[in-house]
């Protein structure tokens, strides 16, 4: 224990890096040789000058609460390989970030971080631009109509694509190609129902993808149709589906739920992306509520998400949820204190009843793909088919691990924290399987992140 409270490790410190590169460069910036000028403070601060290439050394400042990052590199990656190397300085207690007396350079953008955070602001990007100006209720409610509008006209005319590829069978639907979905995808975009377009992509992805793929697509059709049909008749539907359907479609909901806060276990981070964007995902734990939440932020053109927390620290702080459905989405708002270390998994059930959360679940929203589980007392073992479950200890039942997570080595990491005895597994439980995104073993307390 120190004045900050208990560091976070070298494993947290890297998970917040945003890629691969990042992560090999901020290791290498993990040493004193580079570094002079630094320290820490109480509040959650760190800071330090990094000698780089040119005459004059970066500096980088970090605020843990955050976390943030501030440095002078050109780097556009979030957070640099300076910000990562000095986390990982200030994480093992180094020489070079033990003063305590701020200079003037950190202390103006820490002093901009905690006016805007009194401001009402999130102040997490630093760059402390001003408010923007309310928009005129009468022309935001006129674009609403006009989208709503396209959105509509892109709804039908998706209808009758699939009435047409219905009519012609679909065990045929893999001779046209994948440049008809493409297209019609493109339409979707063009009536401003990027949520559409996206299931249209999912759609063409699937003929000709393996063994029993046309009843796949059947399913998908179903889906989609369904959701069509909700977007016509939105109107006529109870206001916390239709806030589903109106996000599923691809409007975005606010985040006006009241605020809740708690102590957040962040139990895992990972991001995808789809060739433009890069989406990064956050899932919290309340310890008090018990509930989940799940934060998104995006990253284009080569940039990486800005939000970034450590798995494995809690969060005193609020979330406000947005609507919908479930309200799993939330944004994370005031944090009242620095992020410690997390010292026990969230509490969790068996397979059976990770299944029924998420059947639960699709009766408030049928186009969810997976719903935030904890398994307590599960050992990943090897299936018949060449895949891989997660059973109850007691021979109870079973869940099959997601298809797209065999491949990946946080499998084989789990495999290894197991060793053939129970452990406690959090993921996503879905109709593809389950997706185990963090675990934790009988012997410590210690978050193993598997993505």
């Amino acid at each position: 224990m120190n004045q900050q409270g208990v560091r976070w490790t070298a494993e947290q410190v890297l998970a917040l890096a945003p890629d691969d590169a990042s992560r090999r460069a901020g290791s290498r910036l993990g040493a004193a040789g580079p570094w002079s000028g630094g320290g820490s403070d109480g509040s959650g601060a760190v800071w330090g000058l990094c000698k780089g290439s040119g005459s004059k050394p970066y500096r980088t400042v970090v605020d843990t609460t955050g976390p943030a990052y501030t440095c002078s590199c050109p780097s556009r990656k979030f957070p640099c390989k300076h910000a990562l190397g000095l986390l990982l300085l200030w994480a093992a207690d180094g020489e070079p970030v033990r003063g305590s007396e701020v200079p003037d350079w950190a202390e103006q953008w820490l002093a901009g971080r905690r006016a805007r955070a009194a401001g009402g602001g999130d102040g997490r990007t630093g760059d402390g631009g001003p408010p923007a100006a309310s928009a005129d209720p009468r022309a935001a409610r006129r674009r609403a109509e006009q989208r709503a509008a396209r959105i509509t006209a892109g709804a039908e005319e998706l209808e009758q694509r699939l009435a047409d590829l219905l009519r012609g069978g679909l065990a045929a639907a893999d001779r046209a190609g994948y440049g008809l979905w493409e297209e019609t995808a493109a339409r979707m975009v063009d009536a401003q129902a990027p949520g559409l377009a996206g299931r249209v992509r999912e759609l063409g992805a699937i003929p000709g993808s393996g063994p029993g793929w046309p009843v796949r697509l059947l399913e998908e059709c179903a889906l989609t149709h369904l959701l069509d049909r909700a977007w016509l008749d939105v109107e006529r539907l109870p206001e916390p589906l239709a806030a589903t359907v109106r996000t599923r479609v691809g409007l975005t909901a606010p985040a006006d739920g009241p605020a809740v806060r708690d102590h957040w276990s962040v139990l895992a981070q990972y991001d995808t992306s789809d060739g433009k964007l890069t989406t990064r995902r956050v899932w919290l734990h309340g310890r008090g509520t018990g509930r989940a939440a799940l934060l998104l932020s995006f990253g284009a053109a080569g940039r990486a998400p800005g939000l970034a927390l450590p798995v494995g620290v809690v969060l005193d702080a609020e979330v406000r949820p947005h609507a919908g459905a479930g309200q799993l989405r939330a944004e994370l708002g005031e944090q009242f204190s620095v992020p410690v270390p997390d010292t026990e998994p969230p509490a969790g059930g068996t397979v059976a009843r990770a299944l029924a959360a998420y059947g639960t679940a699709l009766r408030d929203d049928p186009w969810l793909d997976s719903w935030p589980a904890t398994l307590t007392g599960v050992i990943p073992v090897p299936s018949q088919d060449g895949g891989w479950q997660l059973a109850d200890a007691d021979g109870g039942s079973a869940l099959p691990v997601a298809t797209a997570a065999i491949g990946r080595p946080g499998l084989w990491r789990l495999a290894a924290l197991s060793g053939g005895r129970p452990v406690t597994v959090f993921g996503e439980c879905g109709h593809r399987g389950f997706t185990p995104l963090t675990a934790w073993s009988a012997d410590t307390s210690e978050t193993v992140p598997l993505t």
